[in-house]
């Protein structure tokens, strides 16, 4: 057999210590039964002499019969013990055979495997190996026998390899032997504390992956080839030791050069020809590095030549031809030189006449250049703060409507006392006199743009007339309303940020009395107008109400700058505004709109639009703000209207408390700017999505774009700017129920 071992075979049941116990067992019963019978005979020779009494030869005989049953006894049992010795022998001796099939069969599983295999005891020492592992020594003059320790036997391997072992894929050593064989070879503990080795032949993968190799660096080193042929400029690349690799046909063309053979130091391919020598070390005449010159050859072409270190420590040149560059900028320089002769010429002739002049002049300029200096920097000054007036527009009133939103809620309650009241007032003061800033600077920064549409203009007095009749009669006023049926072109939002102020400026300015909102038609356009019963405005007063920061004489001076707001929106929209006032009896404020086509009048009434904003009872509401503040002021507020509201900071935050896609509910209530940069509009989107049938939503936003509006528009939501009166917000939450509520 191949398959050497030093292993014991196992031993026949014949040769073990169980075999000599059974063995004692049957002499030890052998003499007892002698001894039985010689007892037995001397008994009954005894007896048969008569030499003794009967009664004596009776009792022997008895004894003799009881000695007859142990022998027979012992008898039994001996033989009882001789069958188990059979049985135990017959066990014994199928172990041995089973024995030895599984050794067999494991010298031949060895023996069939293609790697080669040795087997250490747990002395370290070579009891088993096969063919193939001999094999590996059958070349070399060393020899592997059973009883070698493992140390001897790597030392033996190490004598065979070229080079040190490396790792692999799978981190098992590749040892590269003399004969240019590759061996990966795996060690394992076993069970009893031996060593198992296996050597596995990779060279044919190894030559394969070699063949890959330098067939991928053979296919790379051809693209790069022709990469660099491809260039109009010359390149050479130059290794560490300044040995030419790589270079390109224009290289040759620029240098004059016959083609090159590999391998030639760069200094001797530059010496050969009249290229000028530049690396990364060269110095000028000061010292200093150069990194570029530009050479002209004889044949009077102008070359720019370049030099790149490489991180491998060896450079790049570039070579391009400048001629035609060259030859330009040497056109223009003597034209330019021509030029400035002639002008020098015609100067020196006026100079002596034009010197009081030239300061004159001079002296003007730089006036003019103060003044200009000092204008720019004005201006600048006034863009920068109404730019960044306009963009923290959203911060700014965050917390202001916050507060907006509590407050409501509190006055919702019943038996608020002043305090509250006062608050309100105070919150009403900041919110405007900030409001109406930032929305001055948005005016000023051209933020705000307007967006036409045409639209009935009914849709939008009506919302209107039913907000501000509440406000007029918590007030002590009425507010009478005209309906119209004519269809306009303007931006509705625009237009109605203008009505909302003429119609606030009109409560503020009337102490008793009434306030009327309708309509005139005036040729192809309409009057839009706002009368009252206030204290009137004198006359020479009229043009001053719409300037920015002109106080009035009524209570509230802090916020008369709303008429400002509308004349420079009236400005973006092309809508002139006129007032008409006399001291102690009112005022009347209108603007003038493009018309369009009528559309059929529809039974709008003031009266039919005030049970609704009393309906909200039990209406779903979800709330989503990145601010904690907005969403417990908006959960106050709605929730005294009788709504059943969940505020989410997030849509993780809103999908931890409901379940997004299947809960019930009437309207979602979202901010534009959200976190992490998300908008609104996409958190929206990311909800309706997952539900079988959208939810009406409330857009909040201070963002006055054209492209918000148009977004909104086009996704069917309703837009809302900040900040958020809390009538306005009822309004809007009826108008977009409908019939739900």
């Amino acid at each position: 057999m191949a398959c050497t071992s030093t292993r014991p075979s196992p031993a026949l049941p014949s040769d073990g210590p169980a075999s000599l116990l059974p063995a004692e067992q049957i002499a030890q019963l052998h003499k007892d039964n002698a001894k039985l019978r010689r007892i037995n005979a001397a008994l009954i020779e005894r007896l048969e002499s008569g030499a003794a009494r009967p009664d004596d030869a009776f009792a022997a005989f008895q004894h003799s019969v009881v000695l007859a049953e142990q022998v027979r006894e012992r008898t039994d049992a001996l033989n009882h013990a001789l069958h188990e010795l059979k049985a135990s022998h017959l066990l014994l001796s199928e172990a041995h055979q089973r024995a030895e099939t599984a050794h067999q069969r494991l010298v031949d599983a060895i023996e069939s495997i293609s790697d080669a295999f040795v087997l250490f005891d747990p002395d370290l020492r070579v009891v088993l190996f096969n063919r193939r592992f001999k094999a590996l020594w059958a070349n070399s003059r060393l020899r592997v026998a059973s009883g070698m320790h493992l140390v001897e036997v790597k030392r033996l391997m190490h004598s065979l390899l070229r080079e040190e072992p490396r790792a692999s894929i799978d981190e098992q050593p590749l040892y590269r032997l003399r004969n240019e064989r590759w061996l990966q070879v795996s060690e394992r503990p076993t069970r009893d504390g031996g060593r198992v080795m296996l050597f596995t032949d990779v060279t044919r993968v190894k030559l394969r992956e070699n063949h890959r190799r330098e067939q991928a660096l053979a296919h790379k080193s051809y693209l790069l080839q022709r990469a660099v042929d491809n260039l109009s400029q010359g390149l050479a690349m130059v290794n560490a030791e300044g040995v030419l690799e790589l270079w390109n046909r224009r290289f040759l063309e620029v240098s004059g050069l016959a083609p090159i053979a590999s391998h030639r130091h760069f200094c001797d391919v530059i010496a050969d020809s009249e290229l000028a020598l530049l690396t990364p070390a060269s110095r000028d005449d000061h010292g200093q590095p150069v990194h570029e010159l530009e050479q002209r050859l004889f044949d009077g072409r102008m070359l720019e030549i370049r030099t790149h270190p490489l991180p491998t420590g060896g450079f790049v040149n570039t070579f391009t031809d400048i001629t035609e560059r060259y030859a330009h900028a040497e056109a223009l320089h003597q034209a330019y030189q021509h030029l400035e002769l002639r002008v020098h010429e015609r100067t020196a002739e006026l100079t002596c006449l034009n010197q009081q002049l030239l300061r004159e002049i001079d002296q003007r300029r730089r006036m003019e250049a103060n003044l200009r200096e000092a204008k720019a920097e004005a201006e600048q000054a006034n863009l920068s703060k109404t730019k960044f007036l306009a963009a923290v527009s959203h911060d700014l009133l965050q917390p202001l409507n916050a507060a907006r939103l509590f407050t409501s809620a509190l006055l919702e309650q019943p038996g608020v006392g002043p305090l509250v009241h006062n608050v309100s007032n105070a919150l009403d003061g900041v919110e405007n006199l900030l409001g109406t800033l930032v929305d001055i600077s948005k005016l000023d920064a051209g933020v705000i743009r307007a967006d036409v549409a045409s639209f009935a203009l009914s849709d939008l007095l009506d919302n209107l007339a039913a907000e501000y009749a509440t406000v007029a009669a918590s007030e002590g006023l009425r507010l009478a309303y005209v309906p119209s049926r004519l269809r306009v072109r303007s931006d509705v939002q625009l237009l109605a940020r203008i009505l909302r102020n003429l119609l606030s400026n009109a409560i503020r300015y009337t102490p008793k009395g009434r306030i009327l909102l309708g309509c005139r038609r005036r040729g192809r356009k309409v009057s839009i107008e706002v009368w009252d019963t206030g204290i009137g405005i004198a006359a020479d007063k009229c043009g001053e109400v719409f300037q920015e920061f002109k106080r009035g004489e009524a209570q509230r001076p802090d916020q008369d700058r709303g008429l400002a707001i509308v004349d420079k929106i009236a400005g973006i929209l092309g809508h002139p505004v006129q007032l008409r006032s006399q001291p102690g009896k009112g005022s009347v404020f209108s603007i003038e709109v493009p018309c369009c086509r009528r559309v059929p009048r529809q039974a709008h009434t003031l009266v039919g639009h005030m049970p609704m904003l009393q309906s909200l009872q039990g209406v779903r509401i979800w709330v989503l703000d990145n601010d904690a503040a907005i969403c417990e002021g908006m959960r106050s507020l709605l929730q005294q209207w009788g709504c059943r509201v969940t505020t989410a900071l997030s849509e993780e935050d809103l999908a931890r408390q409901v379940n997004v896609a299947r809960a019930r509910v009437e309207l979602l209530i979202a901010d534009y700017h959200l976190d992490h940069e998300r908008t609104g509009i996409e958190a929206v989107a990311a909800i309706n999505a997952r539900r079988d049938r959208s939810i009406a939503v409330l857009m909040i936003t201070a963002n006055y774009s054209n492209e918000l509006k148009q977004q909104v528009r086009e996704l069917g939501h309703t837009l809302m700017h900040k900040p958020v009166r809390p009538m306005k917000l009822k309004t809007a939450i009826c108008h977009l129920l409908g019939g739900q509520v």
